[in-house]
C-alpha cells in the first residue's frame, strides 16, 4: 500500500493545517492507497494536478485560501471519517495547442479554461471554428474564453458564460467584451469539438493564450480539444461534492 502523501502550499494557514493533519493521521491509520491530500487554494490545486498528470493518485483538496471551488473545508474533528467516505470525480483537461508569431507550436493543458485575451489597447479580431463548422467569422472584442464544465463557475461565470453541469459534456465558448457583433452571447460545443481559433490581424491585434495561468504570447492560431488520455481523480466530501457547488451557482445565477 502507498503511503498518503501531503502536498502543501507555504502559506502559514496552508502551513497550520498540514501540521495538524500530521498528528491526526499518526493516531489514524487511513487504509486508502494512492491518495495526495493538497492544501491550498484553487489555483494550488490547479498547479498541482498539472504537475502529477500522469498520476493515478486520487487528489483531496484541503482549502486555506479564499473562495476554494475546486477544495474541501476543512474540520480536524472529521477529517478523518471525511477522506474514508469522500466521493471520487474524474475530470478531464482542455488541451491546448498555440501556433505564433515565430513559427513555433506550444502544447499546455488547462482543467478550468483557456482564455484568448486581447495583448494591446486594439481589441483582438477573431474568427473561431468547431470542426469545420463556422461559429463566428469575425469577433471584435477583449477576447474569448473556452471553459471545461469544472472551470464553468471561474472566469467563465465572471464574463456571463453559462454554468456547465459535470454530466454535461459540453464546453463553453464566452466573449469577452464583445463589440462586433455586440450582442453575441457564445456558444456551447461538444466536449468531443475541436475549436480553433485564429486571429485575422495578429500584427496589428495581437493576442495571447492562456491554459488556466500560462501564457503563451503573440498567438496567430489556437487549436483546443479535450484530452480524454488525461483523467484526474477528486475527491470531494460527501454533502460538498463539486457537482453540488455547481447546482448552488447555477441557482445563485438564475435568481440573482
Amino acid at each position: 500500500m502507498n503511503k498518503i502523501k501531503i502536498i502543501s502550499d507555504k502559506n502559514d494557514k496552508s502551513l497550520r493545517i498540514k501540521s495538524s493533519l500530521l498528528k491526526l493521521l499518526k493516531k489514524d491509520e487511513i487504509k486508502k492507497s494512492n491518495l495526495s491530500i493538497v492544501i491550498g487554494g484553487d489555483g494550488f490545486m490547479l498547479q498541482t494536478l498539472k504537475k502529477n498528470k500522469k498520476s493515478k493518485n486520487f487528489f483531496y483538496g484541503i482549502n486555506s485560501g479564499n473562495y476554494g471551488f475546486l477544495m474541501n473545508k476543512y474540520s480536524s474533528k472529521n477529517i478523518i471519517r471525511n477522506l474514508l467516505k469522500a466521493k471520487i470525480l474524474s475530470i478531464s483537461p482542455l488541451e491546448m495547442t498555440v501556433m505564433s508569431n515565430k513559427k513555433y507550436q506550444k502544447k499546455f493543458i488547462a482543467i478550468n479554461e483557456v482564455s484568448i485575451l486581447r495583448q494591446s489597447r486594439q481589441a483582438a479580431s477573431l474568427s473561431i471554428k468547431s470542426g469545420s463548422k463556422q461559429i463566428i467569422k469575425r469577433l471584435v472584442s477583449d477576447g474569448v474564453l473556452v471553459s471545461t464544465p469544472a472551470g464553468s463557475t471561474a472566469y467563465n461565470l465572471s464574463v456571463h458564460g453559462p454554468i456547465l453541469s459535470l454530466n454535461s459534456k459540453k464546453l463553453s465558448i464566452s466573449p469577452i467584451s464583445p463589440f462586433r457583433p455586440r450582442r453575441w452571447k457564445g456558444k456551447i460545443v461538444s466536449d468531443k469539438s475541436k475549436i480553433v481559433i485564429k486571429n485575422l490581424n495578429p500584427k496589428k491585434r495581437p493576442i495571447s493564450a492562456v491554459a488556466d495561468n500560462i501564457e503563451v504570447r503573440n498567438a496567430k492560431k489556437i487549436i483546443i480539444k479535450t484530452n480524454k488520455k488525461i483523467k484526474f481523480n477528486l475527491l470531494y466530501d460527501k454533502n460538498r461534492s463539486l457537482q453540488k457547488k455547481i447546482k448552488i451557482e447555477q441557482l445563485r445565477k438564475e435568481t440573482s
